[in-house]
């Protein structure tokens, strides 16, 4: 594409002054080469082809350009942008530039007994740094699924079930399990509607082709169902947020767990003979600490993605609560408008950033910092029902994903903010970059309705460098989407 450094000639088409501008340090341009004349007619690829130039960046390989002009990502010609916005031709654009999100393309749905209420990932990039990594396999990803089945599967990257845990008469949940995470290659731990957290070892064979999920810990404390936990691998601790408000904190230690509450075990007020008939082969334990922060379901907890002794949850009584593990209490409060039903950590330079799923269809970004001076930092908005999970990109600190129970998993660009409207609250609002659709209402036409995503709810969803996005939901399938090149003609 042809790109003029002066003034352009009366034959010449129309053209636009574009500053570029970055903070990414090292993609900054050569000085003198910042401000340049384009045609009118050019778009992001345009755009992305003019930085990529001998002229300008002249990088080896061409880098995939987003632009963002007062904070809002070009996505018409520039020459469409002032129409819209009353600019004139005249006006010099300040472009700033920043690398793209890659779009997430279909891969694989894998199909399922049952609802998908939870997935987890295991992969050498996704678990770097996170745990030894002992045992681990190169090549050998996985996907751990979590069913209303009571079951859980190990997939293979081929879709095949390679392994299934045990029933509930040898050891596994009574109840619908809710959530499910890999604490290492050998290691799971799950949570459910039994209200038991179970941990769990896990071994494959030489040939990686079959695998068993062993129950090696049942533990108890909850007096209600388990809607969600989280593991710090390096600890051997789990959280678990229940629907009684609590949070429990675990560690898969046999010899350092305490007892388990007696009354809480099956079988509790059974007679002696009986209890002697269902006593379970699992050693039981109970929690290292169970709190009750809440006033309401709680929905989620999750660790300190630096610091494992700081927890923070989330519930159905509007709040996200700071806890510091180490002493039991309540750090810092942040209320909301809205019950939260999901709840992830981005990790950034300036501190971590506390991403909310709520019942009101968006995701809210909030400071946990007990010194931040606006708790409330961003409100993502599209979804049209309630946000059940959200998980941040690997790749950066300023991207995640969210599933809804309106079908549909989204994609968002935190580098790109506006003005919300006095409907929307005011502040700044994000709006998604990619959304992503369940394939299975794609293909299976007579399963779509009136109301969009109806029989495929998403329930998690899992990000990772390896496998890409994976979500799973009502429709009973874990669904595959990784990102592909960028740089293709608009």
């Amino acid at each position: 594409m042809d790109v003029t450094m002066g003034q352009a000639g009366p034959a010449e088409p129309q053209q636009i002054r574009v500053n570029f501008t970055t903070t990414s340090p090292d993609l900054q341009l050569p000085e003198g080469r910042t401000q340049l004349l384009v045609p009118a007619d050019i778009k992001r690829y345009g755009l992305s082809r003019v930085l990529n130039s001998e002229s300008m960046l002249n990088t080896t390989s061409p880098i995939p350009f987003d632009f963002l002009i007062n904070g809002s990502f070009l996505r018409t010609s520039l020459e469409d942008y002032l129409k819209a916005n009353g600019l004139s031709a005249e006006t010099t654009i300040t472009v700033q530039y920043v690398r793209s999100l890659i779009p997430p393309v279909y891969q694989a749905s894998f199909e399922h007994d049952d609802w998908v209420s939870d997935i987890d990932v295991l992969s050498e990039a996704s678990r770097a740094g996170l745990w030894s990594g002992d045992k681990f396999a190169t090549g050998q990803d996985r996907i751990l699924s979590a069913s209303y089945d009571g079951l859980l599967r190990i997939w293979n990257n081929s879709g095949n079930v390679i392994s299934t845990s045990a029933s509930s008469s040898l050891g596994g949940h009574s109840a619908s399990v809710k959530s499910a995470k890999f604490l290492s290659s050998s290691q799971i731990a799950s949570a459910g509607l039994d209200r038991t957290v179970r941990i769990w070892k896990y071994t494959e064979s030489d040939d990686h082709l079959s695998g068993t999920i062993k129950p090696t810990l049942e533990l108890y404390g909850h007096k209600a169902g388990i809607e969600s936990l989280d593991v710090h691998g390096p600890t051997g601790r789990v959280l678990s947020a229940g629907a009684d408000g609590s949070i429990g904190l675990w560690t898969t230690s046999k010899s350092t767990a305490p007892a388990a509450p007696a009354s809480l075990l099956p079988g509790a007020n059974a007679s002696a003979s009986k209890k002697r008939k269902i006593a379970s082969t699992v050693p039981q334990r109970g929690s290292l600490s169970l709190l009750q922060p809440h006033t309401s379901s709680a929905s989620a907890a999750i660790f300190d993605p630096a610091d494992a002794t700081v927890a923070y949850s989330a519930s159905q009584d509007h709040t996200i609560r700071t806890i510091d593990l180490t002493t039991g209490r309540v750090e810092s409060v942040i209320t909301t408008s809205h019950p939260l039903l999901s709840l992830c950590a981005v990790k950034r330079s300036s501190g971590t950033l506390l991403a909310a799923g709520t019942s009101a269809r968006h995701v809210t970004l909030a400071d946990p910092r007990v010194n931040a001076a606006t708790t409330s930092v961003m409100t993502l908005r599209g979804h049209r029902n309630m946000v059940s999970c959200v998980a941040a990109s690997p790749h950066d600190d300023y991207s995640l994903v969210s599933g809804s129970h309106d079908g549909t998993a989204r994609v968002w660009d935190l580098r790109s903010a506006r003005a919300g409207t006095k409907a929307e609250g005011g502040g700044a609002v994000g709006e998604s970059v990619y959304v992503i659709e369940r394939e299975s209402l794609k293909s299976n036409k007579s399963a779509k309705s009136d109301v969009p995503g109806r029989g495929a709810k998403v329930f998690g969803v899992a990000w990772d460098k390896s496998w890409g996005i994976v979500s799973a939901g009502e429709d009973k399938m874990v669904q595959v989407n990784r990102g592909r090149d960028l740089l293709a003609a608009e």
